[in-house]
C-alpha cells in the first residue's frame, strides 16, 4: 500500500491573509480594500477566512479598523470569519462586531510570549480563560494557535513534549481546533512528525491544523509531512504575505496558491478555484504596492528567505 492511502481526500484551507498577511505591513491597508480583498477570496471559493484582529490598535495599528472591516463584509451562509483576540477586552469587541469564530494564541516558549504579549505561557492561558468562557456561553467557535511550536527565535528548538503539553492545555481550555504553528519558518518534516507523534492519542487529528511560514522554503515539505499523518486543515496566506513583528527573522506565511497547486497535483480537493485565488492575491499585492511604492516582499510564491 503506497503513501497515497495516508492522504486525506479533501483539505480545508484557512486563509489568513487579511489578518496575518497584513498585520506586518509598514503602511496600513484601507478597510475598503481589505473588504474587497476578502470578497475576492469568497469568489474564489474560500469558506474559512481569518479577517482581522481585536488586538490593541497601539500594538498593531494595521488592524485598528477591525470593526469597520467586519461591517463591510457580506455574510453568506457556510462562511466562517475568524478574528484573533488577545484577551477579554478583545473578546468583548469581537462579540459586539458579530464575530462567531475567534482565535487565541500562545507561544511554546516563555521568551517568545514575553516579547509578543508581555507574559509567560501559563499567564497567557489564564488570560484566555474568560475568552473561552465567553465563547462557550455565546456559542462562538474557539481556535487556538500554538506559536513557535517547533523553533523559537530566542530559545531555539522546542521539545516536542513541551509543545504537545501546551497544545493539550489549549484543548482543555476549550479550543476546538489547534493550529501548530511554525512561526519562524524553521521547522523541517521530522520536527512536524515528532510533534504529531507527541500529540497523537491526546488530541484528535481532526482537531489539528498546521500554520506554516516559508522562511527557509520548507513549508510545502512540512505540509506534506502533516498530510501524510492525516492533517486535513492547512493555513495559507494569499501571495505569501505576512510575518510576525515579534519573531525576528520570520518571513511570510506559506502562499495559499502554492498549497492549492500542491494539493491539486495530488488530487486532494479544496473547493477553491486557484485562478480566482491568484486574482485575489494579485489584487491585494497591487493595493500594497500603491500604498507603499517600492515595497519588497515575498512575490507571488513565497520566494523570500
Amino acid at each position: 500500500m503506497g503513501i497515497s492511502a495516508s492522504l486525506p481526500r479533501s483539505v480545508r484551507i484557512v486563509e489568513v491573509g487579511p489578518r496575518d498577511g497584513l498585520q506586518n505591513e509598514a503602511v496600513p491597508v484601507d478597510a475598503g480594500v481589505k473588504a474587497a480583498f476578502i470578497e475576492r477570496l469568497l469568489a474564489a471559493g474560500h469558506r474559512h477566512i481569518e479577517v482581522t484582529s481585536f488586538v490593541s490598535p497601539e500594538r498593531v495599528p494595521q488592524l485598528a479598523d477591525a470593526e469597520e472591516v467586519l461591517a463591510r463584509l457580506p455574510r453568506p451562509p457556510g462562511v466562517t470569519y475568524t478574528a484573533l483576540v488577545p484577551n477579554a477586552k478583545g473578546m468583548e469587541r469581537a462579540l459586539r462586531a458579530g464575530v462567531r469564530s475567534v482565535a487565541v494564541f500562545v507561544g511554546a516558549s516563555d521568551s517568545f510570549n514575553r516579547a509578543n504579549i508581555g507574559c509567560t505561557a501559563a499567564e497567557a492561558l489564564e488570560r484566555f480563560r474568560p475568552v473561552a468562557r465567553d465563547a462557550e456561553r455565546e456559542g462562538v467557535a474557539l481556535r487556538a494557535y500554538l506559536s513557535t511550536a517547533f523553533v523559537c527565535p530566542y530559545e531555539g528548538r522546542i521539545g516536542a513534549e513541551r509543545a504537545a503539553g501546551l497544545a493539550l492545555r489549549l484543548r482543555d481550555l476549550g479550543a476546538g481546533e489547534i493550529a501548530l504553528s511554525d512561526t519562524l519558518g524553521a521547522a523541517d518534516p521530522l520536527m512536524v512528525d515528532r510533534l504529531l507523534d507527541a500529540v497523537e492519542g491526546r488530541i484528535p487529528t481532526a482537531a489539528l491544523a498546521l500554520h506554516l511560514h516559508d522562511t527557509r522554503r520548507r513549508a510545502l515539505a512540512n505540509a506534506t509531512a502533516g498530510l501524510l499523518r492525516g492533517i486535513a486543515v492547512l493555513d495559507g496566506s494569499a501571495g505569501g504575505l505576512g510575518g510576525c513583528p515579534y519573531a525576528p527573522g520570520a518571513k511570510g506565511n506559506v502562499a495559499t496558491e502554492d498549497l492549492l497547486d500542491l494539493l491539486a497535483s495530488m488530487g486532494i480537493a479544496t473547493g477553491i478555484d486557484i485562478e480566482k485565488h491568484r486574482a485575489a492575491a494579485a489584487f491585494i499585492r497591487d493595493a500594497i504596492e500603491k500604498a507603499a511604492p517600492g515595497r519588497t516582499g515575498p512575490g507571488t510564491g513565497a520566494r523570500d528567505g
